[in-house]
């Protein structure tokens, strides 16, 4: 018999009075890992609510910038393949949030922009995304959510270069 795959892992069970191990609850890892997974568990649900999902929200939000503007650059930026993506914006257009055309200057490359629908479905799922922030990160102060962030990007960007400060097509001066 085998056993199914998923392309999401299920969200912990949580139960009260249930702890899990003292080796686990004091690795870094751990924690980060099992929030990871809350996190992404309420953010599935909540942007599915509406139809939508997170990979909308970051090709949305990547068009906002508009410095990546084919499709080759979209999915380098976010990490994505090129071939999935190509479903993923077929959907974006299917519901008017983005409009694709061909490159006149090179047929082979399709141009991508956000539409207007496109930016304010992209407004309502910024509004998702910080009150589920808000949500997980409730029990700290402003102080402690931008020294969380600061340690969160310099741990992650030992392992992408790309997040590094001041790195990026749109960093801050």
């Amino acid at each position: 018999m085998t056993t199914p795959v998923h392309s999401h892992s299920p969200a912990p069970v949580l139960k009260v009075g249930v702890k899990p191990p003292y080796e686990l609850v004091c690795s870094t890892a751990f924690l980060l890992k099992r929030l990871g997974m809350q996190v992404k568990e309420r953010t599935m649900e909540a942007y599915e609510a509406i139809g939508a999902s997170p990979y909308h929200y970051s090709v949305l939000a990547v068009l906002e910038e508009g410095a990546r503007d084919t499709q080759a650059k979209i999915a380098d930026a976010l990490g994505y393949d090129r071939s999935w993506l190509v479903g993923l914006l077929d959907e974006l257009e299917e519901a008017g949030l983005i409009d694709r055309r061909r490159d006149p200057e090179d047929r082979r490359r399709h141009l991508v922009s956000l539409t207007p629908p496109g930016k304010k479905k992209l407004a309502e799922l910024r509004k998702i995304s910080k009150s589920i922030e808000n949500e997980f990160l409730a029990s700290l102060d402003t102080a402690q959510r931008e020294q969380l962030h600061e340690l969160l990007l310099k741990v992650a960007s030992d392992h992408d270069p790309r997040l590094a400060s001041g790195s990026g097509e749109n960093a801050p001066a």
